[in-house]
């Protein structure tokens, strides 16, 4: 199994989740993050002073997949969550060794 984890823009959150969830891709977790790339945020002017914003507002999205869904998964959202533009997010994936459901005690992919 493997987590991905995404870092997206917030308007494209829900556009990924439908587009995971008819792919049959069920079970998120949402946090909204803040952070910076390489474009080191950006400037502002606030009652003429000019001032940088660093860490600009994101959402990060987590989902745990079957090995046999990652590929798909990391296509769905590159596909959905892409605007071309500078600070479109990135995505990380990482093997889980272990899942377990607390209701039941399932492990492995059951539990997912």
């Amino acid at each position: 199994m493997k987590k991905i984890e995404a870092v997206i823009r917030h308007y494209k959150l829900e556009d990924v989740k439908n587009a995971l969830t008819a792919a049959k891709i069920d079970g998120m977790t949402v946090t909204e993050v803040r952070g910076f790339g390489r474009q080191r945020g950006h400037k502002e002017m606030y009652r003429g002073a000019e001032y940088t914003v660093d860490f600009l507002p994101k959402v990060k999205l987590e989902v745990v997949v079957a090995d046999s869904l990652l590929r798909e998964a990391i296509d769905i959202i590159t596909r959905v969550a892409r605007t071309g533009q500078i600070g479109d997010g990135k995505i990380f994936v990482t093997d889980l060794s272990e899942v377990v459901r607390i209701r039941t005690g399932e492990t492995g992919e059951s539990a997912v």
